[in-house]
Protein backbone atom coordinates (compact mmCIF):
# COMPACT_ATOMS: atom_id res chain seq x y z
CA UNK A 1 0.00 0.00 0.00
CA UNK A 2 1.74 3.26 -0.70
CA UNK A 3 2.43 5.49 1.56
CA UNK A 4 -0.86 7.92 1.81
CA UNK A 5 0.33 10.56 4.41
CA UNK A 6 3.15 11.65 1.47
CA UNK A 7 1.03 12.49 -1.18
CA UNK A 8 1.39 16.15 -2.33
CA UNK A 9 -1.97 16.94 -2.13
CA UNK A 10 -1.77 16.27 1.63
CA UNK A 11 0.27 18.93 2.27
CA UNK A 12 -1.38 21.76 4.60
CA UNK A 13 -4.61 19.46 4.56
CA UNK A 14 -8.12 19.59 6.09
CA UNK A 15 -11.32 17.49 5.84
CA UNK A 16 -14.44 19.75 6.41
CA UNK A 17 -16.94 17.39 7.34
CA UNK A 18 -20.90 18.36 7.84
CA UNK A 19 -21.37 15.73 10.86
CA UNK A 20 -19.74 13.38 13.02
CA UNK A 21 -19.13 10.29 11.01
CA UNK A 22 -19.15 11.68 7.29
CA UNK A 23 -15.07 12.00 7.98
CA UNK A 24 -14.63 8.48 8.17
CA UNK A 25 -17.80 7.62 5.34
CA UNK A 26 -16.75 9.90 2.52
CA UNK A 27 -12.80 9.97 2.74
CA UNK A 28 -11.87 7.58 4.73
CA UNK A 29 -8.52 6.44 2.66
CA UNK A 30 -6.84 9.88 4.01
CA UNK A 31 -8.91 10.39 7.52
CA UNK A 32 -5.71 8.79 9.35
CA UNK A 33 -3.34 11.36 7.30
CA UNK A 34 -5.12 14.85 6.96
CA UNK A 35 -3.68 17.30 9.39
CA UNK A 36 -7.12 18.51 10.67
CA UNK A 37 -10.67 17.39 10.38
CA UNK A 38 -13.48 19.80 11.15
CA UNK A 39 -16.79 18.93 11.86
CA UNK A 40 -19.48 21.37 11.59
CA UNK A 41 -22.98 20.61 12.80
CA UNK A 42 -23.20 19.05 16.49
CA UNK A 43 -26.56 19.75 18.40
CA UNK A 44 -30.07 18.82 16.67
CA UNK A 45 -33.19 20.28 18.73
CA UNK A 46 -34.96 16.89 18.04
CA UNK A 47 -32.31 14.77 19.60
CA UNK A 48 -31.02 16.39 22.87
CA UNK A 49 -28.16 14.12 23.69
CA UNK A 50 -26.81 14.02 20.27
CA UNK A 51 -24.58 17.03 21.12
CA UNK A 52 -22.91 15.09 24.05
CA UNK A 53 -22.61 12.23 22.57
CA UNK A 54 -20.84 13.62 19.78
CA UNK A 55 -18.17 15.59 21.85
CA UNK A 56 -17.87 12.70 23.93
CA UNK A 57 -16.48 10.85 20.87
CA UNK A 58 -14.10 13.25 19.73
CA UNK A 59 -13.27 13.11 22.92
CA UNK A 60 -12.17 9.31 22.58
CA UNK A 61 -11.22 9.94 18.51
CA UNK A 62 -8.07 8.11 18.10
CA UNK A 63 -6.68 11.08 16.75
CA UNK A 64 -6.19 14.20 18.37
CA UNK A 65 -7.09 16.33 15.35
CA UNK A 66 -10.64 16.59 15.29
CA UNK A 67 -12.59 20.31 16.05
CA UNK A 68 -15.96 20.56 16.12
CA UNK A 69 -17.47 23.76 14.57
CA UNK A 70 -20.35 23.96 17.21
CA UNK A 71 -23.00 25.21 14.87
CA UNK A 72 -26.73 23.55 15.10
CA UNK A 73 -28.17 20.97 12.51
CA UNK A 74 -31.66 23.01 10.85
CA UNK A 75 -33.29 20.08 10.19
CA UNK A 76 -32.96 20.64 6.58
CA UNK A 77 -31.91 17.24 5.29
CA UNK A 78 -34.90 15.63 3.03
CA UNK A 79 -36.34 18.77 2.58
CA UNK A 80 -35.14 19.62 -1.07
CA UNK A 81 -36.62 18.57 -4.51
CA UNK A 82 -33.89 15.81 -5.92
CA UNK A 83 -36.33 15.61 -8.87
CA UNK A 84 -35.19 18.98 -9.87
CA UNK A 85 -32.85 20.55 -7.64
CA UNK A 86 -32.36 24.10 -7.31
CA UNK A 87 -29.05 26.11 -5.98
CA UNK A 88 -29.02 29.14 -4.03
CA UNK A 89 -26.54 31.38 -2.53
CA UNK A 90 -26.90 29.21 0.89
CA UNK A 91 -27.52 25.73 -0.30
CA UNK A 92 -30.33 24.25 -1.84
CA UNK A 93 -34.29 25.72 -2.56
CA UNK A 94 -35.97 24.01 0.06
CA UNK A 95 -39.53 22.88 -0.71
CA UNK A 96 -42.76 21.53 0.29
CA UNK A 97 -41.46 19.07 3.17
CA UNK A 98 -39.90 22.06 4.70
CA UNK A 99 -43.40 23.70 4.85
CA UNK A 100 -45.11 21.17 6.40
CA UNK A 101 -42.43 21.10 8.74
CA UNK A 102 -42.83 24.82 9.94
CA UNK A 103 -46.26 23.98 10.31
CA UNK A 104 -45.39 21.07 12.14
CA UNK A 105 -43.52 22.97 14.43
CA UNK A 106 -45.93 25.62 15.28
CA UNK A 107 -48.20 23.44 16.17
CA UNK A 108 -46.01 21.50 18.73
CA UNK A 109 -45.66 25.65 20.34
CA UNK A 110 -49.21 25.45 20.08
CA UNK A 111 -49.74 21.93 21.94
CA UNK A 112 -46.79 22.97 24.46
CA UNK A 113 -49.15 26.04 25.69
CA UNK A 114 -51.10 23.29 27.38
CA UNK A 115 -48.83 20.73 28.65
CA UNK A 116 -48.86 18.66 25.62
CA UNK A 117 -45.34 18.58 24.26
CA UNK A 118 -42.12 19.09 25.25
CA UNK A 119 -40.89 22.37 24.76
CA UNK A 120 -37.15 21.35 24.59
CA UNK A 121 -37.81 19.32 22.17
CA UNK A 122 -39.08 22.06 19.54
CA UNK A 123 -36.68 23.55 16.73
CA UNK A 124 -36.00 27.67 17.73
CA UNK A 125 -36.65 28.50 14.37
CA UNK A 126 -37.95 26.95 10.59
CA UNK A 127 -36.00 24.96 8.93
CA UNK A 128 -35.57 27.39 6.12
CA UNK A 129 -34.31 30.23 8.73
CA UNK A 130 -32.06 28.27 10.30
CA UNK A 131 -30.55 26.64 7.46
CA UNK A 132 -29.87 30.19 5.78
CA UNK A 133 -28.42 31.27 8.74
CA UNK A 134 -26.05 28.34 9.47
CA UNK A 135 -24.39 29.29 5.50
CA UNK A 136 -23.31 32.63 6.87
CA UNK A 137 -21.95 31.24 10.32
CA UNK A 138 -20.23 27.96 8.28
CA UNK A 139 -18.01 31.01 6.70
CA UNK A 140 -17.32 33.11 9.43
CA UNK A 141 -16.13 29.86 11.72
CA UNK A 142 -14.07 28.63 8.54
CA UNK A 143 -12.70 31.63 7.24
CA UNK A 144 -9.84 32.42 9.74
CA UNK A 145 -9.20 28.62 9.50
CA UNK A 146 -8.00 28.74 5.74
CA UNK A 147 -5.24 29.76 3.86
CA UNK A 148 -4.42 29.83 0.05
CA UNK A 149 -1.65 27.13 0.61
CA UNK A 150 -4.48 24.71 1.84
CA UNK A 151 -5.73 21.13 0.56
CA UNK A 152 -9.34 21.33 1.42
CA UNK A 153 -11.49 18.32 1.34
CA UNK A 154 -15.16 18.47 1.69
CA UNK A 155 -18.35 17.17 0.45
CA UNK A 156 -18.97 17.11 -2.68
CA UNK A 157 -21.33 19.31 -4.86
CA UNK A 158 -24.13 16.73 -4.82
CA UNK A 159 -23.80 15.91 -0.97
CA UNK A 160 -22.96 12.13 -2.03
CA UNK A 161 -26.07 10.60 -1.44
CA UNK A 162 -28.38 13.98 -1.48
CA UNK A 163 -27.93 15.88 2.08
CA UNK A 164 -29.04 19.35 2.10
CA UNK A 165 -26.63 20.24 4.77
CA UNK A 166 -23.80 18.47 3.32
CA UNK A 167 -24.27 20.61 -0.33
CA UNK A 168 -24.67 23.79 2.36
CA UNK A 169 -21.00 22.89 3.22
CA UNK A 170 -19.46 22.37 0.10
CA UNK A 171 -21.29 25.87 -0.95
CA UNK A 172 -19.94 27.71 1.79
CA UNK A 173 -16.26 26.52 0.97
CA UNK A 174 -16.65 27.27 -2.48
CA UNK A 175 -17.63 30.91 -1.45
CA UNK A 176 -14.47 30.78 0.91
CA UNK A 177 -12.25 28.87 -2.03
CA UNK A 178 -13.01 32.16 -4.26
CA UNK A 179 -12.16 34.43 -1.46
CA UNK A 180 -8.95 32.93 -0.36
CA UNK A 181 -7.64 30.53 -3.24
CA UNK A 182 -6.83 27.22 -1.60
CA UNK A 183 -7.35 23.88 -3.44
CA UNK A 184 -10.86 22.47 -3.01
CA UNK A 185 -11.11 18.47 -3.31
CA UNK A 186 -14.06 16.68 -3.09
CA UNK A 187 -14.76 12.55 -3.31
CA UNK A 188 -16.51 10.27 -5.43
CA UNK A 189 -19.51 8.92 -3.92
CA UNK A 190 -23.21 8.87 -5.39
CA UNK A 191 -26.55 7.67 -5.98
CA UNK A 192 -29.20 7.50 -7.94
CA UNK A 193 -31.20 10.28 -5.47
CA UNK A 194 -28.23 13.26 -5.97
CA UNK A 195 -27.49 12.01 -9.47
CA UNK A 196 -29.85 14.81 -11.40
CA UNK A 197 -27.53 17.06 -9.64
CA UNK A 198 -24.12 15.59 -9.85
CA UNK A 199 -24.54 15.82 -13.95
CA UNK A 200 -24.56 19.25 -13.51
CA UNK A 201 -20.47 19.34 -12.96
CA UNK A 202 -19.64 16.96 -15.82
CA UNK A 203 -17.35 18.46 -17.83
CA UNK A 204 -16.65 18.36 -21.87
CA UNK A 205 -13.29 16.83 -21.21
CA UNK A 206 -11.67 14.28 -18.49
CA UNK A 207 -10.20 15.55 -15.52
CA UNK A 208 -7.22 14.42 -13.58
CA UNK A 209 -8.52 12.58 -10.33
CA UNK A 210 -6.25 10.26 -7.34
CA UNK A 211 -7.21 6.96 -6.77
CA UNK A 212 -6.52 5.87 -3.06
CA UNK A 213 -7.04 2.32 -1.46
CA UNK A 214 -9.97 2.64 1.47
CA UNK A 215 -8.66 2.82 5.27
CA UNK A 216 -11.13 -0.23 6.30
CA UNK A 217 -9.11 -0.29 9.52
CA UNK A 218 -9.38 3.28 10.47
CA UNK A 219 -12.87 3.69 9.67
CA UNK A 220 -13.86 0.57 12.23
CA UNK A 221 -11.96 1.97 14.81
CA UNK A 222 -13.79 5.49 14.23
CA UNK A 223 -17.17 4.30 13.66
CA UNK A 224 -16.59 1.87 16.86
CA UNK A 225 -16.46 5.02 18.70
CA UNK A 226 -19.46 6.25 17.23
CA UNK A 227 -21.60 3.53 17.51
CA UNK A 228 -20.66 3.61 21.48
CA UNK A 229 -21.80 6.85 22.83
CA UNK A 230 -25.02 6.11 19.95
CA UNK A 231 -24.40 8.90 17.28
CA UNK A 232 -23.15 6.50 14.84
CA UNK A 233 -25.61 7.78 11.86
CA UNK A 234 -25.05 5.05 9.21
CA UNK A 235 -26.26 1.50 8.55
CA UNK A 236 -24.19 -0.84 10.74
CA UNK A 237 -23.72 -3.23 8.01
CA UNK A 238 -22.24 -0.80 5.77
CA UNK A 239 -19.40 -1.91 3.56
CA UNK A 240 -16.64 0.25 2.20
CA UNK A 241 -14.97 0.68 -0.11
CA UNK A 242 -12.28 -0.39 -1.63
CA UNK A 243 -10.93 2.75 -2.96
CA UNK A 244 -11.83 6.46 -3.55
CA UNK A 245 -11.34 9.31 -6.10
CA UNK A 246 -10.39 12.63 -5.23
CA UNK A 247 -10.51 15.26 -7.66
CA UNK A 248 -10.40 19.15 -7.30
CA UNK A 249 -13.78 20.64 -6.85
CA UNK A 250 -15.49 21.49 -10.08
CA UNK A 251 -17.91 24.52 -10.91
CA UNK A 252 -21.41 24.72 -12.03
CA UNK A 253 -21.70 23.56 -15.76
CA UNK A 254 -25.14 23.00 -17.53
CA UNK A 255 -24.31 23.87 -21.05
CA UNK A 256 -24.82 20.15 -22.92
CA UNK A 257 -22.55 18.36 -24.70
CA UNK A 258 -22.11 15.74 -26.88
CA UNK A 259 -19.63 13.99 -24.65
CA UNK A 260 -19.51 14.58 -21.11
CA UNK A 261 -17.29 13.19 -18.20
CA UNK A 262 -16.69 13.45 -14.24
CA UNK A 263 -15.07 10.94 -12.68
CA UNK A 264 -15.35 7.16 -11.55
CA UNK A 265 -17.83 7.21 -8.74
CA UNK A 266 -18.34 4.95 -5.86
CA UNK A 267 -22.04 4.18 -6.45
CA UNK A 268 -24.25 3.20 -4.03
CA UNK A 269 -28.37 3.19 -2.98
CA UNK A 270 -30.08 4.00 0.45
CA UNK A 271 -33.63 3.49 -0.72
CA UNK A 272 -35.50 6.18 0.49
CA UNK A 273 -34.42 8.64 2.30
CA UNK A 274 -34.78 8.26 6.23
CA UNK A 275 -37.25 10.40 7.70
CA UNK A 276 -35.30 11.99 10.80
CA UNK A 277 -37.27 11.48 14.48
CA UNK A 278 -38.18 14.95 15.76
CA UNK A 279 -40.18 15.34 12.64
CA UNK A 280 -42.83 12.64 13.02
CA UNK A 281 -46.55 13.80 12.38
CA UNK A 282 -48.19 15.04 15.94
CA UNK A 283 -51.91 13.82 16.87
CA UNK A 284 -52.97 17.18 16.33
CA UNK A 285 -56.45 18.46 17.40
CA UNK A 286 -58.11 20.25 14.97
CA UNK A 287 -57.89 23.74 16.87
CA UNK A 288 -54.21 22.80 17.19
CA UNK A 289 -53.81 22.25 13.26
CA UNK A 290 -55.78 25.34 12.46
CA UNK A 291 -53.74 28.03 14.91
CA UNK A 292 -50.71 26.22 13.11
CA UNK A 293 -51.35 26.84 9.84
CA UNK A 294 -52.73 30.34 10.78
CA UNK A 295 -49.09 31.31 12.68
CA UNK A 296 -47.11 29.65 9.73
CA UNK A 297 -47.89 33.09 7.84
CA UNK A 298 -46.21 35.08 10.34
CA UNK A 299 -43.53 32.96 11.04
Amino acid sequence: MADVSKMPFLENSMIVAAHADDEILWFNSIAADVDQVIVVYCDFWAHPDLGSARAASFAEYPRDNVECLKIDESGAAGCANWASPQLTNYGMALGVEANRRAIMRLAKKSLSMVAAYDRNRIAGESVLSAYRRNFDAICDALRPKLRADMNVFTHNPWGEYGHEEHIQVFRALEKLRDEIGFRLWISNYCTDRAMPLAQRYFRSEPADYVRLPCNKAFAEQVASVYKKHGCWTWADDWVWFDDECFMEAPREHSRDEPHRHLFPLNFFSIGDFPQRKGWLPLAMTATAASVALAATIAD
